[in-house]
């Protein structure tokens, strides 16, 4: 019989990943249809020319870009688990994916774009692996003001490098300031009727943005560079356009590459992947909580490998969810992942029958197309913010670190304008831990004094001076965990207090401290005995959890009090030393 309970079990371990197939178009009512219709087609309309313009930041033909989108949106809803996540080409993992092929291969070659197909296989194949391997907690290693300097240094980044461009002059290759002092040196040559084109895309852009966002700006834009290409033959004086596209569906299969190629990419692949799914899963519980949903991050991960491999199979580039492409979903009205399939099989019927109508495009209006949707990324007031988080107390409980959000946001920002894109991102990550563990090694060790008209209530002298201090005893309150980094500064912070005039005793108030490892429940052991052998007592209070196990296997369960006025009653029932006062004495009865 045990053996037969046991056999379905399995089978249906076996087969549960199945149940969440499609699962946003599980229970499907007919009531959504016109509504996830709209959608798609809304995003069809905002995807084809943002697809062509981030292929170009890609450094590969802008027919990748609409290559990558109908496997990646297909897969990502069949794997994923938001209703409304729009997945395709993406400005971030674009610039990423530009620089880590450019370490291997000439940008326009063959072999450019072989590697930049390579590069989407091997993410997917990696977020493959970690969704098996549920390790969707590791995007919660980029804070979020790590990933806004990123972001912002990234826009800024792209934004200079299309600036060439947007005034019809020649790109100088090199890094942020590079390509700045270029472009500012190059000014002289400015082709005025592509600025003239460029500059009148950018405002239909981000003017209709404003006063009509509901029309899909970026469309409305490509369609005018065209006709003013078939018009006016603006090809023949001088700008510059897209050029031929191959019309017709891609060519599916593997890449030309060598085992020796994949594994070259994969640590590229790693910050590439982390960084598209990090942003990816942030658009997703954005909208999923709008919408009173769950997001599962490991789900997220097998959608981000399924949806990257798709676009590798059919010769895109790296792909990932798109926070602006899915608020344009959601703002449409969106209910499941058909307004995705909707999209996908929208440009399909584009690469059959449209890519005639986008070789007249100017190259300045896709630049134009990419610098109106990368200003709004370039968030400096997220940063004033940042650096605002924080008060006299705060500088002088953590010194320099004061600002951490603001100082890792600031170590991303430059990092990826000074050493490039993943440089740029580890160091802001680094700098964030870093940071994390420098504050950490420095707790706040608050004393405690009486809040007046209580006898049972403690709080933190400096922030109420009108608490008033226990006589004869200090009444400490670290809070933070404690373990081997911090140790010493809180033993240094109760032998401060034991050095006081006139204390007999002090208490540990270990309510706000939620574990402790084994190098602080020593220390604390070690600094009780000291006290010991000079008549003072060292006693917990208010221990919790883990904390009171701990000190448990330390020996000192005699010494913890379950709350501060217990601990103090136990020291009162001790009768002081000779010229001490009594604990607890009436305030005035000091004066």
């Amino acid at each position: 019989m045990g053996e037969r309970r046991r056999g379905p079990a399995r089978h249906l371990r076996a087969v549960a990943p199945v149940s969440w197939l499609f699962s946003s178009l599980r229970g499907y009512q007919s009531s959504w249809l016109r509504s996830d219709l709209i959608a798609g087609l809304t995003v069809w309309a905002v995807l084809v020319p943002e697809a062509l313009a981030y292929a170009t930041i890609a450094g590969v033909s802008p027919v990748v870009g609409l290559y990558a989108a109908p496997g990646a949106l297909l897969l990502y809803a069949a794997f994923g688990s938001s209703r409304h996540l729009v997945t395709g080409p993406m400005a971030a993992t674009a610039a990423l994916s530009a620089a880590a092929v450019g370490d291997f291969a000439a940008g326009g070659s063959d072999a450019f774009l072989a590697m930049t197909i390579g590069l989407a296989l091997c993410v997917g194949v990696l977020a493959l692996v970690a969704g098996l391997a549920r390790l969707g907690f590791l995007a919660n290693f980029i804070s979020e003001p790590v990933l806004k300097g990123f972001i912002i240094g990234l826009a800024l980044t792209i934004i200079v490098g299309q600036l060439p461009k947007l005034f019809g002059i020649d790109k100088v290759d090199g890094d942020f300031f590079d390509e700045l002092f270029g472009f500012i040196g190059s000014l002289s040559q400015t082709h005025l009727p592509t600025l003239i084109v460029g500059v009148v895309s950018l405002v239909i852009v981000i003017g209709l943005k404003e006063v009509a966002p509901v029309v899909p700006g970026s469309l409305v834009a490509v369609g005018f560079g065209i006709a003013a290409v078939w018009i006016f033959g603006l090809d023949q004086i001088g700008i510059a356009i897209v050029g031929p596209i191959q019309p017709g569906l891609p060519t599916f299969g593997l890449p030309t590459l060598a085992l020796s190629d994949y594994l070259e990419l994969m640590p590229s692949a790693i910050g590439v992947a982390l960084v598209g799914f990090a942003e990816g899963l942030g658009a997703a519980k954005t909208y999923a909580a709008r919408n009173h949903y769950d997001i599962d991050s490991n789900r997220e991960l097998l959608g981000l490998g399924a949806a990257n491999i798709a676009s590798g199979l059919s010769g895109g580039m790296v792909v990932n969810g798109s926070l602006s492409k899915t608020a344009v979903n959601g703002g449409a009205g969106a209910r499941t992942q058909l307004s995705g399939l909707v999209v996908a099989v929208m440009t399909v019927i584009t690469l059959l029958f449209l890519t005639g109508l986008f070789e007249k495009l100017p190259e300045a209006t896709l630049a134009a197309v990419v610098i109106a949707a990368l200003i709004e990324l370039v968030d400096i007031r997220s940063l004033r913010t940042f650096y605002g988080l924080t008060n006299t107390r705060l500088g002088r409980i953590y010194g320099v670190a004061a600002r951490p959000d603001f100082i890792a946001a600031t170590a991303a920002l430059f990092g990826v304008l000074i050493f490039d894109t993943l440089p740029g991102l580890f160091i802001g990550i680094v700098v964030s831990i870093v940071l994390l563990v420098y504050r950490t090694s420095r707790p706040h060790v608050a004393v405690l004094g009486q809040v007046p008209g209580t006898t049972d209530q403690f709080a933190d002298i400096e922030r109420h001076t009108e608490n008033r201090p226990v006589p004869g005893v200090v009444i400490l309150r670290p809070e933070s965990s404690l373990f081997f980094a911090n140790a010493e500064r809180v033993r240094d912070a109760i032998r401060s207090a034991a050095a006081e005039p006139a204390t007999t005793a002090v208490v540990l108030d270990l309510g706000t401290v939620p574990d402790i490892d084994l190098t602080a429940a020593r220390m604390l052991a070690d600094t009780r005995e000291e006290l010991a052998g000079r008549g003072l007592r060292l006693l917990y209070a208010r221990d919790v959890g883990q904390v009171r196990d701990m000190l448990g296997l330390e020996g000192a369960t005699g010494q913890v009090f379950p709350s501060v006025r217990a601990a103090l009653d136990d020291i009162a029932a001790t009768p002081p030393a000779a010229g001490m006062p009594a604990v607890g004495t009436p305030p005035e009865a000091e004066q």
